[in-house]
This record gives structure tokens, sequence and C-alpha cells, in this order.
């Protein structure tokens, strides 16, 4: 299959890079610092959301400021040896100019920004949880980050690997892709679902980006 577009706008972690061991370890231990029972931690959606959004489904509003300092701190500190490449990212990235793609990402930018370097990632274009007021499923982030682009929304393509990600990508009236990698193909609402980035290449072309999609 093939898709023309202006530019790909990449979530980062389960996207482009894996740190899911790491988060988990963080995220489990911030949960045991703030008295938080497994099963409460386990009835809460973790992955492609804001930290700030999550703490507030957990603790009283006056707690979550400093929760979220905390879960910052401890992702930081975790990310020298905790974040690897997944297939096909390097081969895809490098196939395209800076101004081309841009990485939107749920994390904070003190803490993407700390990931994409362990990964050597150094996107031109990085929209944060920093930088907008709703995060995903809300399309804010993918709106954004089309405008720093100049491009137009319906010329995007949105690579996402959670469901809260696929959906602000769909709100954005963007097409989206889908990677399995770290939920199952039943649980993912997209265009086209692979199993991660080694599926996809990218020709730039005077019209844009012409983007091919394997399974």
């Amino acid at each position: 299959m093939k898709i023309q577009a202006d530019a790909l706008l990449f979530d980062n972690d389960g996207t482009l890079v894996s740190s899911l061991e790491s988060v988990y370890r963080c995220w489990t231990r911030w949960a045991e610092e703030y008295g938080i029972t497994a099963e409460e931690f386990a009835r809460v959606e973790l992955h492609g959301r804001p930290a700030a959004e999550i703490a507030a489904d957990l603790l009283p509003a006056d707690r979550v400021p400093e929760a979220v300092v905390r879960i910052e701190q401890l992702e930081v500190e975790d990310v020298e040896g905790g974040v690897h490449l997944l297939p096909g990212t390097r081969a895809l990235l490098d196939s395209m100019p800076a101004d081309r793609w841009a990485v939107v990402t749920s994390a904070t930018r003190r803490l993407a920004e700390a990931r994409l370097d362990e990964a050597g990632i150094r996107p031109k274009t990085l929209i944060a949880a920093d930088d907008i007021t709703r995060g995903k499923p809300d399309p804010e982030p993918f709106l954004l980050a089309a405008r720093r682009l100049g491009v137009d929304p319906a010329r995007c393509v949105v690579f996402e690997d959670a469901p809260a990600g696929l959906r602000a990508g769909r709100s954005a009236g963007m097409t989206t892709v889908a990677l399995t990698t770290t939920h199952q193909a039943t649980e993912l609402h997209a265009d086209i679902v692979v199993a991660d980035l080694s599926a996809v290449s990218a020709l730039v072309t005077d019209g844009g980006v012409e983007i091919s999609v394997g399974g």
C-alpha cells in the first residue's frame, strides 16, 4: 500500500523506541512511594498518556504536581541502558529530511529528550507534554505538530502503538498507522496495522513523501 503525505508524525515510546521495562520499573516504584495498591494501579491505563493525567487518576489534586515531578525524575534517572531502538526506526528516519517528520509524545520534554538522545534520535520538531494543554487522545498534540511543520493535517500520517494516540490522530483528521509493539491488533483502530516500522519505507518526492507500507 502507498500513501501520499507531506509529513510523518511519530509517537516515541513503543513506536520509535522501547523503554517499557524502564517505564514499568519506575511507575511501580512511584506507586509504592505514594501508597497506591497494585489493584488501584492496575485499573489505570498507563501507556500513551501524560504523567499528569495518570497521577490525577490515582491521587488527590493537591498531590499531583509533586507526584509528576517525582515520576519524571525517576524515569530520567533510569534512561541510561533503558531505551533501545525498535525495528525499522533508524532506516525510516534516515530516509527523510528533518522538516518532513516530527516526534509527538506524551512524555515531558525533559524526559522525551533524554530518551531520544539515549537512542541517538534528534528530531528538529518535538511536541511534548509541556507544549500542549490537552494530551492524547485529544488531537491537540498532532495538530500542533502539523502547524509547526507548516503542513495540512490531512496530509499527515500518524504512527502510534497506543489506542489513545490513534484516537488523537483520527480526531486530527490524519491517516493512522498502528504498530503492534505494545498492544494486540484487535485493540488498535487504525487505517493500517503493521508489526513495527520495518514494514514502512518512505521516498521523498517533489510532491511530498510517498510512504510504502507492507504487512
